[in-house]
């Protein structure tokens, strides 16, 4: 008993203590600002924190490019991947997220295609430093696996894993972007809404009535950055990614909502938004290869 009331004694003081240095779960929305959505394995929003205590203490270690990103517009963080997650937003940020299902294959296929921008890190070989170990959940995902929607785009990821392993510039346009054992895009099937560009680092896609920027790397978003050039090439890509930034078109997301029926999906394979069954096979299912 002694013990029970000792832990309600401990309960109440957390209770009542101040909460002013905790970080909300969920960020409100300021409708004054254009919104920005997150989502990756790469601790943009929240840092690489060792469970929620690190969060609370403010013992996060903060991600240099949310700066970056918060000169522009309010970064909103999603875990999720769904037609009522996506519909307030137009703009959305993906860093070397993890394998999406087929819910969510099929949800930002969709997404884009209704008016939604893109702008992806997807990485072959991630070289970053991390203070979680090899397998740790935490840790950045180390490949990405997004075959499905990519193909479904018409790219394929390639990497050339004979390359020395090392920070250089990719900058054939003088516009340098730092990466390490940088991936390629690669065009498959009748990929004529994509352009690759920048040494096949880049690829620029129009889908539907959205667009698409995916860079074949995400050593830029190193959390032990930036690296020399790395705030420079970040800011770059996302005002080419987003270019409403700075208004209040990133808060708009109706025109990407309106439309929650991908045509190719629908005209081929009966799959809807918010559709994980057998028939969204193309380009729901996970890759874990």
């Amino acid at each position: 008993m002694r013990s029970c009331n000792r832990l309600l004694a401990v309960l109440a003081l957390l209770l009542s203590a101040p909460v002013a240095a905790q970080e909300p779960a969920i960020t409100q929305a300021d409708p004054a600002r254009p919104q920005l959505a997150l989502m990756g394995t790469i601790p943009i929003y929240w840092g690489e924190a060792d469970g929620m205590g690190d969060l609370i203490r403010g013992e996060a270690h903060a991600h240099w490019a949310r700066d970056v990103i918060e000169e522009h517009a309010q970064p909103i963080p999603l875990d999720y991947l769904t037609p009522e997650a996506l519909a307030p937003f137009n703009m959305l940020l993906m860093a070397q997220p993890r394998g999406l299902t087929a819910e969510e294959n099929v949800a930002l296929d969709a997404w884009v295609r209704g008016g939604g921008r893109l702008l992806l890190f997807a990485d072959p070989m991630m070289t970053g430093e991390s203070r979680f170990h090899i397998g740790d959940r935490r840790r950045p995902q180390d490949v990405a696996l997004l075959s499905p929607i990519l193909t479904h785009w018409g790219l394929e990821l390639w990497l050339d894993d004979t390359q020395d392993e090392g920070l250089y510039h990719i900058d054939p346009n003088g516009d340098p972007i730092p990466v390490n054992m940088a991936g390629t895009w690669r065009s498959v099937g009748e990929a004529r809404d994509c352009v690759i560009e920048q040494d096949d680092l880049l690829a620029r896609c129009a889908i539907g009535g959205g667009e698409v920027l995916l860079v074949a790397d995400a050593a830029l978003l190193d959390i032990m950055g930036p690296y020399d050039g790395a705030t420079t090439a970040f800011d770059r890509l996302l005002t080419q990614a987003f270019p409403d930034f700075g208004d209040q078109a990133g808060n708009d997301g109706q025109n990407a909502a309106t439309q929650t029926e991908s045509p190719e999906l629908s005209s081929n394979s009966n799959c809807h938004a918010g559709d994980a069954n057998h028939e969204c096979a193309q380009i729901g299912e996970e890759d874990s290869s």
